[in-house]
């Protein structure tokens, strides 16, 4: 089984001492978006502020659904930090939603907040990014999730998961993870199409442009519904080593 590199980077930054993690951030009682809503300020609960929103046809119907990202902004999720990295340090967590066009509004699709982990180390970039971290295009969207610490880790990279709408949900379709260890260059790309069952691992440096690349088939899988997909970080695409 590999082993994402970017989960090993967060493992060794949260057991950093002197990096303020979310351990003392209050819990969170997740709203119920409502139902259906117009414009998408509607489905913004009481607390919370729409982040991003991207529009794009989702469901092949000719007409723009919409992919948004929700935060929280509750103040005592804002915590003072006097060790390494970001101070103040806003665990303030996301929800990920998409809504149908519908009657002249939106209809909820989904809505999800374990893909983009709520933040849990102060020394580690915002997850999210920014907007370019959702993207619509042919029939699917992509969220891509970014990891670079400050302190405790050598590696940095992206994780970008592909969502088509079948059969009910909003199916994984695809997995793409880069990342790069700072100190040696070394590079270790992976592809997943869950379509094909097929997933391709590169390996190289950025000193050269020299890569290999191992072909491993994986077999017809399932595909995963968004809420089975889990916390992005922690997510095992099951890709062998080697």
């Amino acid at each position: 089984m590999r082993t994402n590199p970017v989960v090993m980077a967060l493992l060794i930054v949260c057991a950093s001492a002197t990096a303020q993690d979310a351990g003392d951030a209050p819990p969170v009682r997740y709203p119920t978006l409502q139902d259906r809503a117009t414009p998408e300020q509607g489905f913004v609960p009481k607390g919370w502020r729409l982040e991003y929103a991207k529009r794009g046809d989702l469901d092949a119907d000719g007409r723009d659904d919409l992919l948004m990202v929700l935060r929280m902004q509750d103040p005592k999720n804002v915590l003072r930090n006097e060790g390494l990295g970001q101070d103040p340090f806003d665990t303030n967590p996301r929800i990920l939603a998409a809504a149908f066009a519908a009657d002249g509004g939106y209809r909820l699709a989904f809505q999800n907040h374990t893909l983009i982990p709520r933040p849990d180390s102060s020394v580690m970039d915002d997850y999210l990014g920014g907007a370019d971290a959702l993207k619509i295009a042919r029939g699917a969207f992509q969220v891509t999730l970014h990891a670079f610490a400050s302190a405790g880790s050598w590696g940095m990279g992206s994780t970008t998961f592909t969502f088509r709408y079948q059969a009910g949900c909003f199916r994984l379709i695809g997995y793409d993870d880069d990342n790069i260890q700072r100190n040696t260059g070394e590079t270790t790309d992976t592809s997943v199409n869950f379509i094909t069952g097929k997933a391709i691992v590169r390996t190289g440096n950025i000193e050269h442009d020299k890569t290999k690349a191992k072909t491993h088939a994986l077999g017809k899988r399932p595909l995963l519904c968004i809420d089975e997909v889990g916390d992005g970080f922690g997510f095992d695409p099951n890709v062998p080593d080697g």
